[in-house]
């Protein structure tokens, strides 16, 4: 497990603020908002990213029947406060088998929900028909959410995006396959807005997909 920030879109190790620059430095992406270390999913590390988030920290809630909270990472720092947020959670998928899923909110151009989307992004505007109908709903903190199909990724995933409270909203689900869950208008809660409740949300065991 990673022990020390990183980029959140390539990965890579990062700078921190010195004396020549007042960002976190990516040598291939420049400044950024780095990474923090992901650590195992439990209730305390949910909120210590709800705390840090000046973004949605998106849940399905209540979560699908067998389906289990297995990861968040936040890309920021102490200052600046969480720009990215990712909660990863797994489950019996709708064809059968164990199907993932990762919600990624973010400020245009952080760039963590097009890394694990598997795009060069670092935005997924570029990859979306928003001339056509949308492909998928949720309802995000109450209010209904189109999202689009993102094209041009890998095969063993579906990956959808939109916009919600005026930032990035992603979904990637593995396998492909998965990505039937996007069409049951999944009920998507804001768990910075969730208090005592986050302490509800069942854990199970770190996925390696938040890790990638």
């Amino acid at each position: 497990m990673r022990g020390e920030p990183s980029c959140p879109k390539c990965g890579g190790r990062v700078r921190a603020p010195g004396l020549f620059a007042d960002t976190w430095q990516c040598d291939v992406h420049g400044p950024v908002f780095p990474l923090q270390p992901v650590i195992p999913p439990s209730v305390e590390a949910l909120e210590v990213v709800v705390r840090r988030a000046q973004v949605p920290v998106w849940m399905p809630w209540p979560l699908p029947v067998g389906w289990l909270f297995t990861g968040v990472a936040y890309a920021g720092d102490d200052r600046s406060g969480g720009r990215a947020t990712a909660v990863a959670c797994s489950g019996p998928g709708p064809m059968g088998g164990i199907g993932e899923l990762i919600l990624v909110a973010e400020e245009l151009g952080v760039g963590l929900g097009a890394r694990y989307a598997g795009i060069d992004g670092p935005d997924p505007g570029p990859f979306m028909s928003v001339d056509q109908a949308a492909h998928a709903k949720v309802l995000a903190a109450g209010r209904p959410t189109p999202l689009w199909h993102v094209t041009r990724t890998p095969d063993d995933r579906a990956v959808f995006a939109g916009e919600a409270c005026g930032l990035w909203l992603w979904a990637i689900v593995w396998p492909e396959q998965s990505g039937l869950l996007m069409y049951d208008e999944l009920v998507l809660t804001d768990l910075r807005d969730a208090g005592a409740e986050v302490e509800l949300v069942p854990c199970g065991a770190l996925t390696p997909r938040i890790l990638s």
